[in-house]
């Protein structure tokens, strides 16, 4: 084979990595309308309103006669999501490495989750059980289907890339979503001129997340491509055993271990903020769904910039650096948000802008710094831990939001304790020597990490 067929077939095989690159990035402008839509904004308010409808003069409802009050139950249904997902996500990983066919399973992940968001249509009257149940399958569908989507990025981009090719995926999320709290913002203010309610408004704003979830996951399953796993790297243990056998499989691997736990910690304090935002600002700072709907595109807006520039940051002082420093911010913002005056829409919005500028940068860059710490073969078995980290195993931070309302009727004691996950995952993140983990991983140390 001469030098000229070398390089043309370098050049196609480039030209192939980047059409696969932009249907990967499809996937999350997707699903990302769904986290911010309706687990961020409309959601939590709205099924809170419902269980409170629907809950007993002393303000509980009572799922399978367990008595929950009315303004935690929205909390501990995203905390019961995690049941299911840390059941159906290990399943989904070993079969994805096991057979090489990952598409088939994201679809299947992806159109379950968007039939049960469409479904919150019918979420009214005092129908809080079908919204909680509704919410834990959609929840745990985006945990399953993120879990494919992410092992591809070590498929599809060479370790120089990937934290370019993570943020712009993460970017395209967060456009994503602006795009469509425009439209949402616009039915919900203008509800009235468009002939319907208030409450109807909101459920067509549900629902039609769950609608552009399902149209838009057909482009990555065009464009990606499904690889067989060499036959020794296939993992042998089926179902949800496989995740012990993967934590087993990462102790020989301590460092690629240690980064998990530090993200584990982090970002469940991330997680809990995206998905307890809204119910914060419209229960106890008294502020209206526009005031919510507002701010949380203002964070949209700048994530796509935080995003793609603590992309660049990265590549000026390295992934691990860049991380820690979004922990720092992360700490500080959250800390002030517990001072914010009640009814002030204005702080408000300052605090959403200091939660843009780190939320993308921070979940991208933390998702390509793990794939270089996952052993070639294993990248969905490993993703599946992963993705228990990024949205199965944050289930700590709702639970101790939900229980510290319950307790004390206080939100703003709910948010402060939140303050911990940071500091706790800083201090764990530092101690990770990053390159020797990659090392130990079986992969090439890029020149800045």
């Amino acid at each position: 084979m001469g030098i000229g067929t070398v390089r043309a077939q370098a050049g196609d095989d480039a030209v192939e990595r980047r059409r696969e690159q932009r249907g990967w990035y499809f996937y999350d402008w997707a699903c990302s309308v769904y986290s911010t839509s309706v687990l961020t904004v409309f959601l939590g308010p709205y099924l809170t309103s419902v269980a409170r409808a629907a809950a007993d003069p002393d303000g509980f409802v009572r799922p399978l006669g367990v008595p929950v009050r009315a303004g935690s139950f929205f909390a501990y249904c995203v905390s019961a999501s995690v049941v299911v997902a840390i059941v159906v996500m290990p399943v989904a990983g070993a079969a994805a490495d096991r057979t090489g066919r990952r598409k088939p399973l994201l679809a299947a992940a992806a159109y379950t989750g968007a039939a049960a968001t469409t479904a919150l249509f019918f979420l009214d009257g005092h129908r809080y059980l079908l919204g909680g149940l509704l919410l834990i399958v959609a929840n745990a569908s985006v945990a399953v289907s993120m879990v494919l989507y992410n092992s591809y990025l070590p498929q599809i981009a060479p370790p120089e890339e990937r934290d370019a090719v993570s943020s712009r995926g993460w970017a395209f999320g967060y456009a994503a979503g602006s795009l469509v709290l425009v439209a949402n913002l616009v039915l919900f203010t203008g509800h009235d001129s468009f002939g319907v309610s208030e409450a109807t408004a909101v459920r067509i704003c549900l629902a039609s997340a769950g609608l552009w979830w399902g149209v838009f996951t057909l482009v990555p399953l065009r464009r990606l491509r499904d690889r067989r796993a060499p036959a020794a790297a296939a993992p042998r243990v089926r179902g949800w055993r496989q995740l012990a056998a993967t934590v087993r499989d990462m102790r020989e691997r301590p460092l690629t271990l240690a980064f998990l736990l530090a993200y584990l910690i982090y970002n469940d304090g991330i997680q809990t903020v995206i998905s307890q935002a809204s119910v914060y600002g419209s229960e106890e700072l008294g502020l209206g769904q526009s005031t919510l709907i507002t701010a949380v595109l203002m964070v949209q807006v700048l994530a796509v910039a935080g995003a793609l520039g603590m992309g660049r940051l990265a590549r000026a002082y390295g992934a691990k650096r860049t991380i820690l420093g979004s922990l720092i911010a992360w700490t500080a913002t959250l800390a002030a948000g517990f001072f914010l005056p009640a009814r002030a829409p204005v702080w408000f919005f300052v605090l959403a802008a200091g939660i843009g500028l780190v939320l993308g940068g921070s979940q991208a860059l933390s998702r390509s710094l793990f794939s270089h710490l996952v052993p070639p073969g294993k990248e969905a078995e490993y993703f599946s831990a992963y993705e228990m980290s990024d949205r199965g195993m944050s289930w700590l931070g709702p639970l101790l939001f939900g229980v510290t309302y319950q307790l004390t009727e206080s939100y703003r004691d709910a948010i402060v304790s939140l303050v911990a996950f940071f500091v706790i995952g800083f201090v764990l993140l530092a101690r990770v020597p990053v390159g020797r983990a990659i090392r130990d991983a079986g992969n090439p140390v890029p020149d800045r990490i």
